[in-house]
């Protein structure tokens, strides 16, 4: 059995936890009457077992059933540690597709719905002398349009652009010990033009006569140490790290800041206390990262930066959306870095923060997108809104992400081109995400139909066959000029929607290329098609050498960095394979700093 047993939260960390992944007892409720016949209480037997946190759909939760079932049931038994005893004991989920209810020894603690963020329950009171139980009811159901569910498909078979589906727990459970009084919330923004880092703290419980102290250290270093006197349940401080430093540089750069090539990170360490007494640790990090667009390009910490990003579904053949293990997510970055990538598109998934702390670490950027709904609604919108304000909280420290997608190819606001109120709907989004993050971009609506946007974000798949010239002639020329690649059509559908037009923003192809080539005679589709390595190469060549050429584009995401289910369209193969040379790919990747200076 694979087991997820990692530290889930590596932005936030605490010393006293307890892993509650593994085997749980699981059951199948079709005919919907587990809450009427009280399946939460100890008398119901399940008859199943199931590898938490694997969906039951993967091969990896050891039922690998593909089958629609609306209505799952979960429960295990757990202790509680006796150097947790007295305090209060925090359950956390990782992310539950779709609506779930929490029963602790029997009794209802909670509900959450998303399938794409974490949520967590003060289970103290709810806590017996010996061994607890814990139960979790899921419902997903298979019909309903206005979830938020991207890729995952929800009516038939797997097939097209849609994936198998994955219900209930596919993140970690785990435990959690706090003091009463303890660190709610902690947020960190940089400010590179003055070397500042701002904090926001939040606490819990009774702050009154305690103190906040700060360390934060570069490299093993100390950079910065802070103690603040407790006087509300929120505070913010901005402390100084570069000094007169910053003075001394033409760029704002002393060479602490965070880029792919040099992912410099600042640890953090974060302490409550009564006098003496620790209340409460946490350890964290954040890297001093500005992205932002100016002359039509995006600068990344003040200067320039071309953007080579690759699409990511985030899909795994024995896991589906679960990663089997770190290392999986881990690999995925170190192989995109291999072949000259510098970041990804997250696409249509809110990937496990254990990917974000990698992509921190190594130096790899991101694009941060949700599931779309597959149609529009004022519960669709509700919805959405709702996983985005959870997306912002639990991301929001992450100097990986650079960008944030809400919408893409006009999902979930099929109408946008002629009906306002799925046009409010994408500059809502627009602007309710920029309230809430001044530190990134977003788009409005990748592909197409852009609203409010700070990139225009172009899909483009029409590159043709190897022997279609004019196909190709046509692709080079629609992305060859600002002109062309505005008046566009590549999907049938106008760049803008109507009422809205481009106002400088940095123009992007954010979707192109998905060259199919299958290795073991799979079956599966890709947007053009090849026989073997030395024409899967050619045709990469090919479409990459377009872009370059292109005098207004100023960075791509290319589709796509793995195969999934029936695409076969991955540079890698769904076990993460190499299709070719990875060193060719980077040489062709690598281009574009020949097309920049020539141009």
């Amino acid at each position: 059995m694979v087991l997820r047993l990692e530290y889930p939260r590596p932005q936030f960390v605490r010393s006293e936890w307890v892993n509650l992944n593994g085997e749980w007892d699981f059951e199948f409720d079709d005919q919907n009457i587990g809450l009427d016949e009280k399946w939460f209480e100890k008398h119901k037997e399940y008859t199943q077992k199931i590898n938490v946190p694997f969906a039951f759909q993967s091969k990896l939760s050891g039922i690998n059933d593909s089958s629609f079932h609306d209505w799952v049931w979960y429960r295990r038994e757990f202790a509680i540690p006796d150097t947790m005893v007295g305090k209060q004991i925090i359950m956390h989920f990782g992310a539950v597709d779709y609506q779930a209810m929490v029963f602790i020894n029997g009794k209802l603690v909670g509900t959450h719905e998303g399938g794409h963020t974490p949520f967590s329950f003060d289970i103290t009171n709810y806590l017996i002398s010996g061994i607890q139980s814990v139960v979790v009811r899921v419902e997903d159901p298979s019909i309903e349009e206005t979830i938020p569910r991207g890729k995952q498909n929800w009516l038939d078979k797997p097939g097209g652009i849609w994936y198998t589906r994955t219900t209930g727990i596919w993140q970690t459970v785990w435990l959690e010990a706090v003091n009463k009084t303890h660190i709610k919330k902690l947020k960190f923004t940089p400010d590179i033009d003055n070397g500042d880092i701002i904090i926001d703290v939040e606490l819990s419980g009774d702050y009154g006569e305690k103190s906040l102290e700060i360390d934060i250290t570069f490299e093993g270093e100390n950079v910065a140490k802070d103690t603040i006197i407790i006087t509300d349940g929120y505070l913010r401080r901005s402390i100084n790290l570069y000094n007169r430093k910053i003075f001394r540089t033409g760029f704002h750069d002393v060479g602490w800041n965070w880029t792919p090539e040099k992912p410099n990170l600042f640890d953090v360490n974060i302490r409550m206390k009564e006098q003496d007494q620790i209340l409460d640790e946490i350890s964290s990090y954040f890297g001093m990262r500005k992205i932002h667009t100016e002359n039509g390009m995006v600068y990344l910490n003040n200067k320039p930066y071309y953007q080579k990003l690759v699409l990511d579904q985030g899909y795994w053949p024995e896991g589906l959306l679960t990663a089997p293990t770190e290392q999986d997510l881990k690999k995925d970055i170190e192989l995109s870095k291999e072949m000259g990538f510098n970041g990804c598109r997250k696409h249509q998934k809110v990937e496990d923060p254990l990917f974000l702390y990698w992509a921190d670490k190594l130096g790899f950027l991101v694009w941060g997108e949700c599931a779309s709904a597959p149609s529009y609604s004022e519960d669709a919108v509700a919805r959405l809104t709702n996983e985005w304000i959870e997306i912002i909280n639990r991301d929001y420290n992450h100097p990986c992400i650079v960008t944030w997608v809400p919408l893409n190819e006009s999902w979930g606001v099929p109408l946008i081109c002629n009906n306002e109120q799925q046009k409010h709907h994408s500059v809502a989004m627009y602007h309710l995400i920029h309230s809430l993050d001044t530190t990134r971009l977003v788009i409005s609506n990748d592909g197409w139909e852009l609203t409010k946007t700070d990139i225009c974000a172009i899909h483009n798949y029409n590159h043709g066959q190897l022997n279609e010239n004019e196909k190709y002639n046509e692709f080079r020329n629609a992305l060859l000029n600002k002109e062309n690649l505005l008046n566009s059509r590549p999907a049938g559908r106008r760049i803008y929607t109507e009422g809205f037009n481009h106002c400088g923003e940095p123009i992007l192809l954010t979707e192109f290329g998905g060259i199919g080539f299958k290795l073991n005679n799979e079956n599966g589709w890709g947007y053009t098609t090849v026989k073997n390595e030395e024409e899967y190469l050619a045709d990469y060549e090919r479409v990459m050498k377009a872009v370059y050429e292109s005098n207004s584009l100023h960075g791509y995401c290319y589709t796509q960095l793995t195969d999934v289910e029936q695409e076969i369209n991955g540079i890698l193969m769904y076990d993460r394979t190499p299709k070719c040379d990875l060193k060719k790919i980077r040489i062709i990747n690598d281009m574009w700093h020949v097309s920049i200076v020539n141009s």
